[in-house]
């Protein structure tokens, strides 16, 4: 009697390292976006075949979202400790300009921030991609209009601040950094592009003493 040959794809453990591969695909959707990387780049950077990433990640969309997933968990916490760590709110949106200058520069990943470039110019097929990067997007412009809101509560702003309007500009001064980075500007420059927006910042007028 032969002996029965083991199926090969039957029960087979993956052969590649799920958590790698999804890095691999964040820096490459982080660097050239959805629409416009391929199915054939994604699996040369993630070093595995088609069938694999689907039996793995389900679709290209499903890669992306996890993908997105992973930038959020990985670098969205220090948004959260800027705002809560700061004692002014004013000293709380300096960090996060800054802090955001070193990243959106770093050489160690792709420049620029995955959510403001990530689903840019999508297809009609791909809006879902693009709403799913603008809602980010905007927690991230809320959880800074909460932290000014607090700010002209412990009246450290004019009472008549527009903390929606307010947090809205630098969420844009965000975004055009971002935009920047991504054009070659240094970590220098971006710094200084902070300093300039934080002249916006409203302050409130002293009282002129009586003489």
């Amino acid at each position: 009697m032969k002996n029965a040959t083991p199926r090969a794809a039957r029960g087979r453990p993956r052969a590649f390292d799920r958590g790698v591969a999804l890095g691999a695909a964040l820096h490459a959707f982080w660097r050239r976006g959805y629409d416009t990387t391929s199915l054939a780049e994604l699996t040369a950077a993630m070093k595995i075949t088609p069938p694999s990433l689907y039996a793995a990640f389900g679709s290209k969309k499903e890669l992306f979202l996890e993908a997105v997933a992973l930038y959020v968990a990985l670098y969205g916490p220090s948004l959260a400790r800027a705002l809560s760590e700061e004692p002014t709110a004013r000293a709380a949106v300096a960090r996060v300009l800054l802090e955001f200058a070193a990243f959106a520069s770093a050489p160690d990943h792709p420049r620029g921030c995955l959510l403001v470039h990530g689903a840019a110019n999508c297809t009609p097929d791909s809006t879902e991609l693009e709403a799913a990067l603008r809602d980010r997007r905007a927690a991230s412009e809320g959880a800074l209009r909460q932290r000014i809101e607090r700010g002209m509560a412990e009246g450290e702003l004019p009472a008549d601040t527009d903390a929606a309007a307010l947090a809205k500009f630098y969420g844009t001064v965000v975004q055009g950094m971002s935009a920047q980075a991504r054009d070659g500007a240094s970590r220098e420059e971006l710094e200084r592009i902070a300093q300039a927006a934080l002249l916006a910042w409203p302050r409130r007028q002293r009282r002129s003493r009586r003489r």
